[in-house]
């Protein structure tokens, strides 16, 4: 295990919601919008990590483009064969969790160095993985300000006591699709709630209204080509992949930052990297590297190994793989459903100042 659970204060239920009694305590203590530690990295080796390039997320974007097409109609042309269901499963793996870090870095603009490129995949990986464009980005925006700060980041997975009931409906969508399509029937009459208003300005309510629409409208094709052919198969290659794909997604996003601190201003202690196979780290678009990913947002996908090597003297040791990153957790968050205050504490692992 990569550090060990310990208490921290008293046993309480704190209130993660963004416009509740945990969001002023933030702002009093200093922690919204506060200055987060970075470990040093020479400014001309900074400046040719973020460098962006076109062709990585280019070629990337050709296998996971194609890779639907091919896999969706090989999926149709063998339909009710066994054949079909091993090829819709990767073809939900593409869709349902390939589509999630695609999000991810599209919104960030960094993973092509053409405006319009990140533009484009963003708008299609926010439909696959029905996250309405606009609050998204927004959502993200404060997440990076404030990362896991309670009251503060939108993006906790769960709260302590954790809902792990709620993170295993997850594993095959159900947390995240529910939670999406209600919100977009608010969206469609352009109503945010009030932690969404806390992050989103006003005066982008009706790009998020539009959207909604437009996803509403392209659902009822979908929904129309089921009745008009008299087969789930329409379904199977739009919207359901959110539902059976989404697995690889919440296993690499659990790893994230879930058991580790809360209410810190260095990514060393709440966030975590983890080594994976090739594959996975294609999936997830080498986000495996978290910590660096936080410290330095702007180094586009391709350049997180080479960061990662940069800053790995001043961080915790990465986790092995993602099972040893899961064996560190899970004991974690069963702890948690009756001590909410244990956590793993990674300031032990720290390398001591001037050592490195």
């Amino acid at each position: 295990m990569i550090g060990a659970p310990r208490r921290r204060g008293p046993v309480v239920t704190r209130d993660y919601s963004l416009t509740g009694p945990s969001a002023e305590a933030a702002k009093v203590a200093g922690l919204a919008t506060a200055e987060w530690y970075r470990t040093p990295v020479e400014r001309k080796r900074m400046k040719e990590l973020m460098q962006r390039r076109d062709g990585p997320a280019i070629r990337d974007t050709v296998i996971w483009l194609g890779g639907l097409v091919v896999l969706g109609t090989i999926g149709v042309l063998t339909w009710c064969s066994w054949v079909s269901v091993v090829v819709f499963l990767a073809y939900g793996v593409l869709y349902g969790s390939a589509g999630d870090s695609r999000w991810h870095e599209a919104g960030h603009g960094t993973a092509f160095k053409t405006r319009w490129m990140n533009d484009v995949v963003y708008q299609i990986a926010c439909f696959t993985m029905m996250r309405n464009p606009t609050v998204w980005r927004w959502s993200h925006a404060r997440h990076h300000t404030d990362t896991i700060i309670v009251g503060r980041d939108p993006e906790i997975i769960t709260p302590r006591p954790p809902k792990l009931g709620r993170v295993a409906l997850n594993v095959v969508g159900l947390t995240d699709v529910v939670l999406a399509l209600r919100a977009m029937a608010r969206y469609l009459v352009g109503r945010l709630t009030a932690d969404e208003l806390d992050f989103i300005p006003a005066s982008e309510v009706p790009k998020v209204r539009r959207v909604a629409w437009i996803w509403l409208a392209l659902y009822a094709v979908v929904a129309a080509a089921v009745v008009a052919t008299g087969s789930i198969v329409p379904l199977l290659l739009v919207g359901l992949p959110r539902l059976y794909g989404a697995w690889h997604m919440v296993m690499c996003g659990v790893i994230q930052h879930l058991a580790l601190a809360e209410d810190v201003t260095d990514h060393r202690l709440n966030t975590r990297t983890c080594y994976m196979n090739p594959v996975s780290r294609f999936v997830y678009w080498n986000m495996n590297y978290h910590v660096e990913h936080h410290m330095y947002p702007l180094v586009p996908f391709h350049r997180l190994p080479e960061l990662h090597a940069e800053i790995a003297a001043d961080c915790p040791p990465p986790s092995r793989g993602i099972l040893p990153a899961l064996r560190e957790i899970v004991p974690v968050l069963f702890a948690q459903r009756h001590d909410p205050a244990t956590f793993i504490d990674r300031r032990p692992l720290l390398p001591l100042p001037g050592s490195n």
